[in-house]
């Protein structure tokens, strides 16, 4: 298996969907059953929807991972947008400041095996969420 890297700038509402279908097809070929693949693409989308809304731009880097034997899909995104003043709120159920659902980042957790968040106020972003096959 190539453990190719694909980097996908965000920017339009066609990047989020150029992205989605990446992260689709890589984790179609990496073996996702059809579940874990709709849950990769949905935490892909809401990343880069973020992006968009609260960044403006930024990118999404996918990519195969190994770790103790295991192989799964990383999903990088990062912006230097406003940042996130307070993360415990931002990752809380139902909270949003753009009037949205609120399921973004706390949603992604949960369809992820793990998500990490550096945030610097003035600065931008970085999450890290990961999915490892069974």
């Amino acid at each position: 298996m190539d453990n190719s890297k694909s980097n996908i700038e965000i920017a339009t509402e066609s990047d989020v969907v150029q992205v989605r279908q990446v992260g689709r097809e890589l984790s179609r070929k990496l073996g996702f059953g059809l579940t874990d693949q709709a849950r990769i693409t949905t935490g892909i989308s809401e990343l880069a929807r973020n992006i968009l809304l609260y960044a403006g731009s930024g990118q999404i880097i996918l990519q195969v991972v190994e770790d103790q034997g295991r192989r799964g899909i990383e999903i990088l995104a990062e912006d230097k947008g406003p940042g996130i003043v307070c993360l415990e709120q931002a990752m809380t159920d139902g909270f949003s400041t753009s009037r949205g659902l609120g399921v973004g980042l706390p949603g992604t957790k949960r369809l992820m095996d793990e998500l990490y968040i550096e945030s610097s106020v003035g600065i931008g972003t970085r999450v890290v969420a990961r999915k490892w096959l069974n």
